[in-house]
């Protein structure tokens, strides 16, 4: 190691230590960064993109490109997590009940966020169709991790919460169909030859791996039987997601609907829900090397440049630009088509305010996209979206929060928390004995001190008891 800086073991690609040593730095950088976020009150996905742009090569470069390069199924393994928990929102009951509603919804939101995306990047900022057409099919999409883990911080629940849910699973459904389309004819545009079947085919790839999702998830169930372990269970789901995820790498297709099918199927034909408890507190290191990476490829030059692209407009513009247009799509979809399927008032007025964040699922497919499209337009395609990205976890989670508060989804004072206690006119009661009276009724709804643990540490605990 005679002459060599710390810097250049670090970028040592061919050893084993070149290679740990940097999924270590990539780890510890991005939990350092939360806690800087954490004062800051910003959501712990910032922190890792911000970690991922310090260490990549436009700030610090302790990691080696190579890395970088051979790191990117991390994006594939992260969607297939992704996917797969959100499949759990999507019970047959509850698509029975108001499964029309939500479509029609869906619909209107992530149509109006994509048009308005496409004709901003074609028409006004004049870019290059390809790019536009990507573009306007992301917009579409919404962060289901965000969105999930602020419900769950505030214990958010009710008709809304449910609405929201389904909304922003179908959402990444649309994102998926119309990126399938949109990314076809970009391909097809730059060879110079385009083809009805060049559209059709990505269609029908989709369908199929939706269709082998579905059979993953029955094959998942047969693998799980009663007397199974919690560790085994645990090895076994991520042996069939990483599975599944081969074949679609194969067949050169996003997992993300097969997963998300997959996770459908499982939960409804079993009615488990602790695979997908125990997943939650397995995946975060994985999501935390998907974004920390996705920040080591954001193209901090590329961002004043606009070579092969359009117009001379800088990604920089077109960042900001793509960003508040898709919030102004989606919330005017969110307030048509809640108002055409007589929704409640709470659902018209707040629902595009849940509807703002934006980042794992467009992250990864606009990482496939890059590696599709190659050159300038991959480039700022994931420099676009990484870019908007860090503005929309900055503000997403909080609007996602404003959303939840105004529709009352959450308590938010002492008397949210009980029904109001009844006085007797001849037995008035002081302030202090109607607050201890309070008190005891919100004990009696609380859960035993055995379950007061999280349910996804409880749940992973039980697999480490049974373990030794």
């Amino acid at each position: 190691m005679e002459g060599q800086s710390i810097m250049q073991i670090f970028q040592g690609g061919s050893s084993v230590s070149g290679v740990i040593i940097p999924i270590a730095l990539m780890l510890f950088s991005g939990f350092a960064l939360t806690r800087v976020t954490k004062r800051l009150k910003l959501p712990n996905v910032t922190a890792y993109i911000l970690a991922g742009i310090l260490i990549g090569p436009y700030c610090l470069n302790l990691v080696n490109p190579d890395i970088i390069e051979g790191t990117s199924f991390i994006a594939d393994i992260a969607l297939a997590f992704i996917a797969f928990g959100t499949g759990e929102f999507f019970t047959f009951s509850t698509l029975k009940q108001n499964g029309i509603k939500v479509c029609i919804i869906t619909l209107f939101e992530a149509t109006l966020a994509s048009f308005f995306v496409f004709v901003l990047c074609l028409f006004i900022l004049k870019l290059n169709l390809s790019l536009s057409l990507v573009l306007g099919a992301l917009a579409a999409t919404t962060a289901s991790a965000s969105t999930i883990m602020t419900i769950r911080q505030f214990n958010a629940k009710g008709d809304f919460v449910n609405t929201l849910l389904q909304v922003v699973a179908l959402d990444n459904v649309f994102g998926l169909v119309s990126y399938s389309m949109a990314i076809s004819v970009a391909v097809a545009l730059q060879s110079g030859s385009f083809k009805l079947s060049s559209i059709l085919m990505p269609i029908a790839l989709n369908l199929a791996v939706l269709l082998l999702g579905g059979l993953f998830g029955l094959f998942l169930k047969l693998l799980m039987p009663k007397q199974r372990s919690t560790d085994n269970r645990l090895i076994i789901t991520i042996a069939v997601l990483f599975s599944f995820c081969g074949i679609c790498a194969l067949l050169d297709v996003s997992p993300l609907l097969g997963c998300m099918s997959m996770g459908m199927i499982y939960i409804n034909i079993t009615e488990d829900d602790k695979i997908f408890k125990q997943l939650n507190y397995f995946n975060p290191p994985i999501l935390l090397l998907f974004f920390v990476r996705s920040g080591m490829n954001f193209k901090l030059d590329v961002l004043l440049h606009s070579e092969g692209i359009g117009e001379n407009v800088p990604l920089l513009l077109v960042g900001i630009s793509y960003f508040l247009v898709r919030i102004l799509g989606k919330y005017l979809g969110a307030i048509l088509g809640p108002t055409l399927v007589g929704e409640k008032k709470e659902v018209r007025k707040y629902l595009g305010l849940a509807l703002v964040p934006q980042a794992g699922v467009a992250i990864g497919l606009s990482a496939l996209g890059a590696r599709i499209l190659g050159g300038e337009l991959g480039r700022a395609l994931e420099t676009v979206i990484l870019a908007s990205s860090i503005l929309y976890e900055l503000i997403g989670p909080g609007c996602a929060k404003l959303g939840l508060y105004l529709s009352h989804s959450y308590a938010v004072s002492l008397e949210d928390l009980t029904e109001s206690v009844t006085i007797e006119p001849e037995k008035k009661k002081n302030e202090v004995e109607l607050l201890i009276e309070r008190i005891q009724a919100i004990q009696k709804e609380l859960p035993s001190h055995a379950k007061r643990l999280a349910e996804e540490e409880e749940a992973f605990t039980e697999a480490a008891e049974e373990q030794y």
